[in-house]
């Protein structure tokens, strides 16, 4: 009896407490085990994609584009096998940069750093964070003059590419990667505006 009376005057004295069984909100599976392999974490995730999943050309308005690559002749979404891109094509030359979201890799910056532990990419580096927000330069054999291909961590299990691949003509020739990470910052404010 006296333990029946201590456990209820126990209870109620915790009646404006919440329950003891509450269990605190679980992050998805994939963000619960990332990042892994090394990768970096993303301090600032950015949540709010869904439009630029979408619309992968409203990440980044044609006149951003031409203040970095030249006169855009025309912008177009391509459905690529881990997400929708946008392709913007130049007037001068047949240079081009796509960019979008790589909703179909779960794992973000991990898979890059896991896959080049495998050895299976032929350039892999990271470089200083894109607008606070980790990224790394990579490549499958596909590497050559005007093209590189940068991730950016936008959340540990979203990246988003940028890959520019320019012709002699585009004043970004040199410095492709530059314009990967500028096409990639002006995205990256952008998102955080949505």
């Amino acid at each position: 009896m006296p333990i029946i009376i201590a456990t209820s005057v126990t209870l109620s004295g915790c009646g404006n407490e919440p329950p003891v069984h509450s269990t605190p909100p679980t992050l998805p599976m994939s963000s619960a085990r990332l990042p892994s392999s090394g990768a970096p974490a993303v301090p600032e995730p950015i949540y709010n994609t869904t439009t630029v999943e979408k619309d992968p050309c409203s990440a980044v308005p044609n006149a951003e584009i031409e203040e970095l690559g030249g006169k855009v002749e025309r912008s177009r979404t391509v459905d690529l096998s881990v997400g929708l891109s946008c392709s913007w094509l130049f007037f001068e030359a047949p240079s081009t940069v796509s960019a979008g979201l790589a909703v179909g890799n779960k794992d973000g910056l991990s898979a890059l750093y896991a896959q080049n532990a495998a050895g299976g990419l032929t350039t892999f580096r990271p470089v200083a964070p894109v607008a606070g927000h980790p990224a790394v330069i990579y490549a499958n054999g596909s590497e050559g003059k005007g093209t590189c291909t940068l991730a950016v961590g936008i959340r540990d299990d979203l990246v988003y590419t940028v890959t520019p691949h320019l012709s002699s003509g585009n004043p970004m020739l040199t410095d492709p990667c530059g314009m990967a990470t500028k096409v990639a910052a002006a995205a990256i404010e952008n998102l955080k505006k949505s």
